[in-house]
C-alpha cells in the first residue's frame, strides 16, 4: 500500500486499538489478532497493536495497521528508539506509532533524526503520539505524517480528562495541516462523533472495546454503587 490510499481508508474512519497488558489473559498474539479480526467485521478501518509478536500476526489483515512497540520504564516508551522504529515497520505495519512529545529519547536522537532515519530504511507512514499542541507543532516540523493526542494528559502539559481531549483535537486540527488520529479515554460512541466534529480525522478506540477486564469493572462499580 501507498501512503496517500493508507490515510483516505483510514478518513473519517474507527480504528481499533487492540492491546492487553502483560500477565492478562488475553496477553497473547494470536488473540489480538481475533479481536483485531471481530473488529474489522464491526467496521474498523484500521487496527492498532503493540509489539512485534504482535504486528505480525495481524500484518495480513485487510485493513491499515499502526504498530508500535512498548518498551522500558522511563517516561518516553512508546517505540522509544529508531531500532524499535524499524523493528515495528519491519514487522509488516503499515504506520509506525512512536513518541511525539519533545521529550529526551532514550538512545539519545531527536525526534526529526529518529523520523529521518525510519524513513531510510522504511516507506511506512509515522504517527507522533502526542501529549500538547506544541508536540503536534514540533512533530509536523520534524517530518511525521499523523499527529496524534494519544499521551494528553500523560505528559504533564496538559490536565488528564475524564474523557477525550478535545479540546486538543480542536487546537491541533486548527494550527497543523497534518491528519489528526483523537486517541485517549474514548468510552462511548458519542465521544468518537464530537472527536470528528472538533476536527479528527480519524478517531482510535481501544479500552472501550477491547479491554474485557476495564469494561466489566465499569458495569460492576455501577452497580455496587447502585446497591441500597
Amino acid at each position: 500500500m501507498t501512503s496517500t490510499p493508507i490515510l483516505e481508508r483510514l478518513h473519517g474512519g474507527l480504528i481499533v486499538s487492540c492491546q492487553a497488558y502483560p500477565g492478562e489473559a488475553m496477553r497473547d498474539p494470536r488473540t489480538m489478532a481475533q479481536v483485531a479480526d471481530a473488529a474489522i467485521v464491526g467496521g474498523a478501518a484500521g487496527i492498532r497493536v503493540q509489539g512485534i509478536d504482535d504486528i505480525r500476526a495481524v500484518a495480513a489483515l485487510p485493513v491499515p495497521i499502526i504498530g508500535l512497540w512498548k518498551d522500558g520504564d522511563a517516561d518516553v516508551f512508546i517505540t522509544p528508539t529508531l531500532e524499535h522504529a524499524v523493528a515495528v515497520a519491519d514487522a509488516g505495519a503499515d504506520i509506525v506509532a512512536i513518541d511525539g512529545t519533545r521529550r529526551r529519547r532514550p538512545d539519545g536522537r531527536t525526534l526529526a533524526e529518529t523520523i529521518v532515519g525510519l524513513r531510510a530504511h522504511s516507506d511506512a507512514l509515522i504517527m507522533a503520539d502526542c501529549g500538547s499542541l506544541d508536540d503536534a507543532i514540533a512533530a509536523e516540523a520534524a517530518g511525521a505524517d499523523i499527529l496524534g493526542t494519544t499521551l494528553s494528559g500523560y505528559t504533564g502539559e496538559r490536565p488528564k480528562s475524564d474523557g477525550p481531549d478535545l479540546e486538543l483535537i480542536g487546537l491541533i486540527a486548527a494550527r497543523c495541516a497534518r491528519p489528526v488520529v483523537a486517541e485517549g479515554r474514548f468510552h462511548t460512541p458519542a465521544h468518537a462523533a464530537a472527536a470528528i466534529a472538533a476536527g479528527a480525522y480519524a478517531v482510535c478506540v481501544g479500552t472501550a472495546i477491547t479491554h474485557p477486564a476495564t469494561i466489566t469493572s465499569w458495569f460492576a462499580r455501577s452497580l455496587a454503587e447502585a446497591r441500597p
